[in-house]
């Protein structure tokens, strides 16, 4: 059975036309209008039958209608459905002479042989309005983030003086006094002074990397010696509590950030000790298949698989109640998670409450072929500081380094301290006779303890011991290649690590 084509009534046309929802016009070869929809009259102010009959350039602005011919004849030579005036701003002109901003479909027709142009008009001025609005919010969100950017640098400058004075101060009062009350005084005022410091540690993290202030500097590296690092680092935190740390020794070289995956590894074994109250912690490595997992196990608490999807939220710490008295604040994972995203990694996590929790990440092997051995870390000596040894400290806030001075002096040194890096260029060019220089990073004028230690090396040694204090490491450490006789410290450091960092210098 065959089915005849229903056929449109020559009424239907125009009725369908006219009840689109944009503006439409016909026009023949010599750009007059010979049709045009009710949304004309809606958008454009003119009646249809105004309209009918007229140049299409009269929807122009003036400005435009003499450039207008010239683009409608180029469309008749190559007719297609397509946008009018790609990558152009297109604009409409009421009866009323006011402006808008339009977009335009064009189409070809043909009808008893003569060309016609169908165009389809819609206003875009909302669009526009938003588009506009979403530039500007951009623009601002920019501007936030420089400030932001900004305000982290000053702050983790600023943050960490008064804590680099009270450190100090604190280790140089242990040092007089000696009845046990005053040590028990002490003891209390630096566990709050370092509680202190590593929230403050935590939050200018959190922020640098929300606001994007920390950029990636992916690097081929082997995990060997980080792994040393971080062995020596926290086996004297677990020893206290009693766990076995257990650290591998991988060959295996990854490629991803070596700063970020240190903090990354550093905040999860933390976590691990914090919530470990016996047995062990461990760091695993494993390697296949292009990728290196990592992984820190514990003999722990676990985590309940309810509360798995919390663990990386802020200030959440599990079992532990919002009011109550708590070890620490619960954004080390936070700073994980936010460091895994930076990285385009993922956490796994698996746990079993009463029977711990292992976390693991896996990192892209090395882009290099092969996988060097690194020599493991040297051990810092711990041994008496040569006597009269001649220390130049250049400090610029008056706080640290009086506090930097009279710690010093207390541990037996012989100090020459100054203010500027000018004040230390003009004094090297007198004395010569120094061991050992503590600099701190940011100096006045924006002047750096880097030009210090050239300036000192010039007239000492090329070699001469130095020791660059600076709250903002990662500028540091880009700056300066490795060096055996240079130390950086990050701010606050208390008084024993300073005291350490010397030691183990004049002991070269």
């Amino acid at each position: 059975m065959q089915f005849s084509r229903p056929m449109l009534s020559s009424e239907l046309v125009p009725s369908v036309l006219d009840s689109a929802p944009d503006a439409m016009i016909i026009i023949d070869s010599n750009g007059i209008v010979l049709f045009a929809n009710r949304q004309v009259a809606a958008l454009f102010g003119h009646e249809a039958s105004q309209v009918m009959g007229q140049p299409v350039e009269m929807l122009l602005p003036e400005r435009f209608r003499h450039r207008h011919v010239g683009h409608r004849q180029g469309y008749a030579a190559n007719e297609r459905v397509r946008p009018m005036g790609m990558g152009l701003q297109l604009f409409g002109r009421r009866a009323d002479g006011s402006e808008f901003p339009v977009e335009i479909s064009l189409s070809p027709l043909e009808q008893n042989g003569e060309k016609r142009v169908a165009a389809a008009i819609r206003d875009v001025t909302e669009r526009k309005r938003v588009e506009a609005e979403l530039v500007e919010a951009r623009a601002e969100a920019e501007h936030a983030n420089l400030a932001k950017s900004r305000f982290l640098a000053t702050a983790s400058h600023d943050l960490r003086q008064p804590l680099q004075t009270l450190s100090l101060l604190s280790g140089a009062l242990r040092r007089m006094v000696k009845d046990a009350d005053s040590q028990d005084v002490l003891q209390q005022q630096e566990a709050a002074i370092d509680a202190m410091s590593r929230l403050i540690n935590a939050l200018l993290d959190i922020s640098k990397l929300e606001s994007g202030a920390i950029k990636l500097e992916p690097a081929d590296f082997p995990l060997g010696p980080l792994f040393d690092e971080l062995r020596s680092d926290f086996s004297g935190l677990a020893t206290s509590k009693g766990l076995r740390l257990v650290v591998d020794a991988p060959q295996a070289r990854v490629h991803s950030d070596p700063a970020l995956v240190a903090q990354l590894l550093r905040n999860l074994i933390s976590n691990a000790i914090k919530y470990t109250p016996s047995g062990s912690v461990e760091l695993c490595c494993q390697t296949g298949g292009g990728k290196v997992r990592i992984e820190v196990r514990d003999s722990g608490v676990g985590i309940a698989a309810d509360q798995l999807p919390m663990i990386f939220d802020e200030f959440y710490q599990v079992g532990v109640s919002p009011n109550s008295s708590r070890e620490g604040y619960g954004l080390g994972l936070s700073i994980v998670r936010r460091i895994a995203k930076l990285l385009d990694l993922h956490i796994d996590v698996r746990s079993e409450p009463g029977r711990g929790s292992v976390f693991a990440v896996d990192l892209p092997e090395s882009r290099e072929s092969g996988a060097a051995k690194a020599a493991p870390r040297a051990a810092q000596a711990e041994m008496p500081a040569a006597t009269n040894s001649r220390i130049l400290l250049v400090e610029d806030e008056a706080g640290v380094r009086n506090a930097m001075r009279t710690f010093l002096k207390i541990e037996g040194f012989e100090v020459v301290a100054a203010a500027t890096a000018e004040e230390a260029l003009l004094q090297l060019q007198d004395d010569t006779s120094f061991d050992l220089l503590i600099t701190d990073y940011h100096l006045e004028a924006r002047r750096t303890g880097t030009e210090v230690i050239a300036a000192a090396r010039a007239a000492i040694a090329p070699d001469f011991k130095a020791i660059l204090v600076t709250g903002d490491t990662s500028s540091a450490v880009r700056e300066l290649p490795v060096d055996a006789r240079l130390r950086i410290a990050s701010k606050p450091i208390n008084s024993k690590e300073m005291l350490s960092l010397i030691r183990s210098l004049l002991a070269l």
